[in-house]
C-alpha cells in the first residue's frame, strides 16, 4: 500500500473515532443536563421563578449545540476557542442557577473535544487553566447563593471541599486525556515513520536493482570491448601473416612456413587473450606494467611482417582500469590502421603531463577525408575516455592519428 493511501486510512480512522466520540459526548452532556435540571427542580421548597427555568433550558440547549458544532462542523482552532469562551459563559450561568455538584461533569465533557483536537500542549494547558478558574468562580458564586443564611464555617467547609474535589477531577481528566492522546499521536507518528522507512527501503532497493542492472550492462560492454580490442588486434596480425604466407609459398617455402608458424602463435595468443578478458577482468596480471604491455603489443604486431613501429612510452604507474584502457586503445589503433588504412609504419607516444596521461598513436595509412565516422572500436574508446573525465581527438589528414588524454591526479 502506498504511503499516501495509508496516511489517508489513518486519517479516516481518526475521523471515524472523532465522530463516534462526538455522539457519545453530546448524549452524555444531554443526560447530565437532565440530571442537573431534575436536581434543580426537586431541590428546596421555595418556588423558583419561571425565567430561571427558561434560562437553564436555553443555556443547556445552546451548550449542546456548541459542543456538537465543535465536534462535527467547526475545523478551525481559533473559531473553536471562541466557542469555548461561549461555553464557559453558559456553564457559569448553569452553575449560578443550579449550584449543582454535577457541574464538574459538564466541564469534563465540554473540554474533551478541545483536548482531542489540539496538538499544541500550550493551548491545552491554557484552556485547562481557564476552565479551572471558570469552574472555581462559577462554583463559588453558585454555592454562595445556595448557602445564604448558613453559618460561615459550614458554608466555607462545604464550598471548599466540593470545590477541591472538582479541581482534582478536572486535573485528572486533563492529565488522563492528554497522556492518552499524546501516546496515541506518538504511536501514530511512529507507525507513519515506520511505513515511510519501509517505503524508503523499497525505493532504495529499486534504485539498487537499477544500479546493479547498469553495472551488469557496463560490465558486458567492457567484456565486449576487451574481446574486440585484444582478439581484433591479434586476428589482424594472423590475417597478415597468412596472406604473406600465401604469396611466398611458391617462391620461398621456408619463409612461408615461418609466417604460418608466427600466425599460429598469434592465434593461440588471441585465444589466451579472449580467455583472459572473460575470466580475469578484475585487472592486469601480477608483474605486468604499462610499458611492458605496449612492448608486447608492438612485438606481436611486427612479428613476421614489414610493419615498422616506433615508440616513446614512459613507464607510468597506473591503476588496472586505466592501464588496460590504454593498452586496448593502442591495439585498436594498430588494428584499424593496418586493416582499414593499409598503414606500414606507426608512432606510439605515451607520456605523463602534469595530472594527465597523453596517448598518441599515428600511422602513415590512407587516412580519412572529411569527418571520421566512429565505429564500435573508436566509439568505445571515446566513451571510456570520457568516463575517466578525459578527451579523445582523431584526425584523418596525412595518415590517421588518435590522441587520448585522461586525468590521473589520484594515482601516485
Amino acid at each position: 500500500m502506498a504511503k499516501g493511501s495509508e496516511h489517508k486510512l489513518l486519517k479516516l480512522n481518526m475521523e471515524n473515532f472523532r465522530k463516534y466520540l462526538g455522539i457519545i459526548v453530546v448524549i452524555a452532556l444531554a443526560v447530565m443536563e437532565g440530571v442537573i435540571g431534575a436536581q434543580y427542580v426537586s431541590a428546596g421548597t421555595v418556588e423558583k421563578p419561571v425565567w430561571m427555568y427558561v434560562m437553564l433550558v436555553i443555556s443547556c440547549v445552546l451548550l449542546d449545540i456548541s459542543v456538537a458544532l465543535k465536534f462535527f462542523v467547526i475545523k478551525t482552532m481559533r473559531v473553536k476557542i471562541i466557542f469555548y469562551g461561549f461555553d464557559m459563559v453558559l456553564m457559569l450561568n448553569v452553575s449560578l442557577i443550579t449550584a449543582s455538584s454535577f457541574l464538574i461533569v459538564l466541564y469534563c465533557l465540554v473540554m474533551t473535544e478541545l483536548y482531542f483536537s489540539s496538538y499544541d500542549f500550550k493551548v491545552n494547558l491554557i484552556m485547562f487553566a481557564t476552565s479551572l478558574c471558570t469552574y472555581i468562580i462559577s462554583f463559588i458564586c453558585g454555592w454562595v447563593r445556595v448557602y445564604q443564611g448558613v453559618s460561615t464555617y459550614t458554608a466555607a467547609v462545604e464550598i471548599l471541599g466540593s470545590c477541591l474535589f472538582g479541581v482534582i477531577i478536572l486535573t485528572l481528566h486533563w492529565l488522563l486525556l492528554t497522556f492518552i492522546l499524546r501516546f496515541y499521536r506518538n504511536n501514530q507518528r511512529l507507525q507513519e515513520s515506520l511505513k515511510a522507512e519501509e517505503e524508503s527501503k523499497k525505493e532504495l532497493k529499486e534504485a539498487y536493482d537499477k544500479l546493479a542492472s547498469a553495472a551488469v550492462y557496463e560490465e558486458r560492454n567492457r567484456i565486449a570491448k576487451d574481446i574486440h580490442d585484444n582478439a581484433g588486434h591479434s586476428i589482424t596480425t594472423v590475417i597478415m601473416q597468412t596472406e604473406a604466407a600465401k604469396l611466398l609459398i611458391d617462391t620461398d617455402p621456408e619463409e612461408a612456413k615461418n609466417r604460418i608458424i608466427s600466425a599460429n602463435i598469434q592465434a593461440k595468443n588471441a585465444l589466451d587473450q579472449m580467455r583472459t578478458s572473460v575470466h580475469l577482468l578484475a585487472g592486469r596480471r601480477t608483474g605486468e606494467s604499462l610499458s611492458g604491455d605496449i612492448a608486447e603489443i608492438v612485438a606481436q604486431t611486427i612479428d613476421g611482417t614489414e610493419i615498422k613501429i616506433r615508440t616513446d612510452v614512459e613507464d607510468i604507474p597506473l591503476d588496472a582500469g586505466r592501464s588496460r584502457f590504454i593498452s586496448n586503445s593502442v591495439k585498436e589503433c594498430l588494428a584499424n590502421g593496418i586493416r582499414h588504412g593499409g598503414a606500414t609504419a606507426f608512432y606510439i607516444e605515451i607520456k605523463r603531463t602534469g595530472n594527465s596521461v597523453s596517448v598518441l598513436v599515428s600511422d602513415n595509412g590512407s587516412g580519412h577525408d572529411g569527418e571520421v565516422t566512429e565505429g564500435f572500436g573508436l566509439g568505445g574508446m571515446r566513451e571510456k575516455a570520457e568516463s575517466y573525465g578525459g578527451t579523445m581527438a582523431v584526425s584523418g589528414e596525412d595518415g590517421f592519428e588518435v590522441n587520448i588524454v585522461i586525468p590521473v591526479s589520484d594515482i601516485n
